[in-house]
């Protein structure tokens, strides 16, 4: 495996091809191995993975004191080749419910202030809002992230699940370098609208989701039961009869991965690393093993037939259910 780099947008860093994507280390999939969890994040500092993403809500600061001290603990050398990418602005309750989002400038000063604590660092490589704020102005967000960029403690502006309109918006206020987004096999909306829009003004992509919250890895069967806790236990996309319809598409998949002797969430990482050097997959590894499979995706080739086979196998909106419930899915500016 040979670990190649992309760039975040025209104005971002060099990063590795995959990056890391570590919620669920913290939260969301059920219970959770700190030690496993740290251990992953050095096994991917030491295969040459530069980009750890996290959010300050995730496990309500959890997963950014989990990398802080994965950061600490790693050899120097892997330590300095780290970049971090954080969102913030989601506001939780000490149960652990959903409040809504604060953009407000003060805010956004505010929930970095505590990040850099709790990461340890003195700046944060890519910043950005989890989820727009719909009574604040993106300008007024990505203002205020523009000055921290200024006083050093961010390099990079970000953004996170906006349409074509706010991603508009934003590069106009200040440099954008990426926007983080859905982007799977069977999560194809931003094709139409926000990929034509973040290539035209040198916006990369990082792109979550991309095994479908382990959907489409090729591990998830009919038979497992969720915990009360799992997101995935209130997922359309995992309920009755979508999860079947879902499943069967991932078997049509595996018949292609078998033909090339390689996994299932190989195959499926490689399609999107095949749609352009300006996407950077998030694989949301939670142990060294899953995080090896991930990264033998670096060395599948697809060539024009396999892409046509499996856009024939799980064509675009072949997936049943949302890929949120109801709920969250009003908070996606992407998708009005």
């Amino acid at each position: 495996m040979t670990m190649r780099t992309r760039s975040l947008g025209t104005t971002g860093p060099q990063v590795s091809a995959l990056g890391l994507g570590c919620m669920g280390m913290s939260a969301l999939y059920g219970g959770a191995d700190r030690a496993e969890g740290i251990a992953t994040i050095h096994a991917a500092l030491e295969a040459g993975v530069t980009l750890l993403d996290t959010g300050d809500f995730y496990g309500m600061g959890h997963n950014e004191l989990l990398i802080g001290e994965a950061l600490r603990t790693a050899p120097a050398a892997r330590r300095e080749q780290a970049l971090t990418s954080v969102k913030f602005g989601a506001l939780r309750g000490p149960d652990g419910s959903w409040a809504g989002y604060d953009g407000r400038p003060a805010a956004v000063k505010n929930f970095a202030a505590y990040s850099l604590q709790r990461l340890g660092v003195d700046h944060i490589d890519v910043y950005r809002l989890a989820r727009l704020d719909s009574d604040v102005p993106i300008e007024e967000t990505v203002g205020a992230i523009a000055e921290l960029v200024e006083k050093g403690y961010v390099r990079h502006i970000g953004l996170s699940e906006v349409g074509a309109e706010t991603i508009r918006r934003a590069a106009a206020t200040a440099p954008i370098a990426d926007l983080q987004i859905e982007y799977a096999l069977i999560s194809r909306g931003i094709e139409q609208s926000i990929l034509p829009v973040t290539r035209e003004l040198g916006i990369s992509i990082t792109a979550y989701g991309v095994l479908s919250r382990g959907l489409i890895s090729g591990h998830f069967t009919a038979e497992r039961r969720l915990a009360a806790d799992d997101f995935r236990a209130h997922s359309p996309r995992f309920q009755g009869d979508n999860l079947q319809h879902n499943l069967n598409l991932v078997e049509a998949l595996r018949k292609i991965a078998e033909e090339k002797g390689v996994s299932v969430a190989q195959i499926a990482i490689a399609w999107v690393l095949a749609q352009g050097e300006d996407i950077v997959p998030l694989i949301g590894a939670r142990t060294r093993e899953r995080l090896a499979e991930s990264l033998g995706a670096l060395d599948v080739v697809l060539e024009a037939g396999d892409l046509a086979a499996i856009e024939e196998a799980v064509p675009a909106g072949a997936a049943a259910g949302e890929r949120y419930a109801a709920a969250a899915m009003a908070h996606l500016d992407s998708e009005r």
